[in-house]
């Protein structure tokens, strides 16, 4: 064996021989009675937890939605809403666009439930959005809806001329 294959098989050895048992380790019996319950995280947000009713809509509110929904929606349900994000353009179900009828009519208590809960491919949201974004994200939804579907109409008077 030449010189650098023993001082390897050396240095192997003494590698070996400094592993601790991992059987010895200090951890609690599968069947040992408990101690106690384990301590639950300060920002941790319970499952069906949820403001009593929507907040006032306020701007505040809605860039917060705006943030939060280009952070969790707009992968499926795009910029726009209209159903057509990334996942769907890689070949997944498109979701249904916010600007059909029966979601423009929708409360927005249906946009903060199906966040919270799920509904067809999309799975819930409840532990990943707290309950007061989802009401910022159902608020979004609305002006995102109001924004595709306005008219002339809609726009004060005197900010008219400042459009294109």
């Amino acid at each position: 064996m030449s010189g650098i294959g023993a001082c390897l098989l050396g240095l192997g050895l003494m590698l070996l021989a400094a592993c601790n048992d991992m059987v010895d380790q200090p951890k609690q019996k599968a069947y040992s009675p408990q101690v106690g319950p384990a301590a639950v995280p300060s920002d941790t947000v319970e499952f069906q937890s949820a403001p009593l009713s929507a907040p006032p809509v306020t701007l505040a509110l809605l860039e917060r939605g705006q943030e939060r929904f280009r952070i969790y929606c707009t992968p499926c349900h795009s910029e726009l809403g209209d159903g057509q994000g990334m996942v769907v353009q890689r070949g997944f179900p498109a979701p249904p666009s916010y600007h059909i009828d029966r979601l423009r009519q929708a409360p927005p208590q249906h946009f903060f439930d199906v966040i919270t809960q799920g509904h067809g491919t999309m799975y819930s949201f409840a532990e990943r959005v707290q309950p007061a974004d989802r009401w910022a994200i159902a608020a979004y939804i609305r002006a995102l809806q109001r924004s595709q579907n306005a008219t002339l109409s809609d726009v004060a008077p005197q900010q008219r001329g400042t459009l294109p």
